[in-house]
């Protein structure tokens, strides 16, 4: 009898443990980026405070590596319904024509200027465009890494780039900006870099320094130029009739746990940058100072000419913004 009260005993706490733990909401959150990336323990981060803020009512599940589908898969999953959150950036400019600002080659100098950007007036027109064409509500903001030229020479400034056969992204802007500048521009899936450089299809990339390291380019470059070319932002967003559909006191839970996840991105961001530099020298590559001004020179009248006239105004705004 004492024996069957105690199963009977366990079973009732363990029934109400698990009633305790289920939450209320689930909202699923994919993204591109490693288990190592800033972004996944920024993702993890907010899941905690998420559910810390809502004592559990409200759980995040965190989806990295394109588990639940490649960028546009996942943005488009997340209007439909099936995802909830993701984190995008310029992509969102196939709907958002003004999302394409945050990705413009040399219109950003450094972290200062771009908080200035993304949390003032620019940022809000471009956020509003975002909510209204795309129905994605932006959480939060988390800096990418500078994009910057690696190659098997050292090149300081553009002359030496000579025809320099560069793969980039399939993106038009970088295009055009990189033929003003002397190279031999070839768009080439990501997937398919490694070997291009291995086989010497193509001589160069251009990348922040975290796809540098994933993409083992270490071993078929010799040189980091420090052309810090492309300075971005990112978003992390929700899908805004799931967000319209919450409790009011869990919007604000969410609301506020992005804003201290976007902080602590930032912390973590700084941190990775200073590590992937010692770590792709360890790799035994090379870092070579670059005459930054003279690419900026050369590259602006290209990325004048190539904005597009619907975002023009806000490109002149934010180059204003110092």
């Amino acid at each position: 009898m004492k024996n069957r009260l105690r199963l009977l005993a366990a079973a009732v706490l363990a029934s109400a443990s698990l009633g305790a733990l289920a939450a209320e909401v689930t909202l699923k959150l994919g993204h591109q980026g490693n288990e190592e990336h800033s972004w996944h323990k920024a993702s993890l981060k907010f899941a905690e405070l998420v559910a810390a803020k809502t004592k559990g009512a409200v759980e995040v599940k965190v989806y990295p590596n394109e588990s639940l589908g490649k960028e546009m898969d996942i943005i488009n999953a997340v209007q439909l319904g099936s995802v909830d959150m993701t984190i995008t950036g310029e992509s969102l400019q196939n709907w958002a024509p003004k999302a394409a600002l945050l990705g413009v080659p040399y219109m950003i100098s450094g972290s200062d200027q771009m908080k200035r950007i993304v949390d003032g007036p620019i940022g809000k027109e471009i956020t509003d465009e975002i909510l209204s064409k795309t129905k994605l509500r932006t959480l939060a903001w988390f800096e990418r890494g500078p994009r910057n030229l690696t190659a098997n020479r050292p090149i300081t400034k553009p002359s030496e780039l000579n025809g320099l056969i560069l793969r980039l992204p399939n993106v038009p802007l970088f295009i055009s900006t990189w033929k003003a500048l002397g190279a031999q521009p070839t768009p080439m899936a990501l997937s398919e870099v490694f070997t291009g450089l291995q086989q010497g299809v193509v001589q160069a990339q251009e990348n922040p320094l975290s796809l540098t390291m994933s993409g083992s380019f270490f071993e078929v470059q010799k040189y980091i130029c420090k052309t810090e070319h492309v300075r971005s932002w990112i978003y992390m967003v929700i899908g805004d009739r799931k967000f319209g559909k919450l409790k009011p006191e869990y919007q604000q839970a969410i609301t506020a746990a992005a804003k201290e996840a976007q902080a602590y991105e930032h912390e973590i961001f700084l941190k990775d940058e200073a590590k992937l530099i010692t770590d792709l020298q360890a790799k035994g590559m090379k870092v070579v100072e670059v005459d930054q001004k003279a690419f900026a020179d050369v590259a602006r009248p290209a990325v004048d000419k190539a904005i597009k006239p619907e975002i023009r105004d806000l490109y002149q705004k934010a180059l204003a913004v110092k």
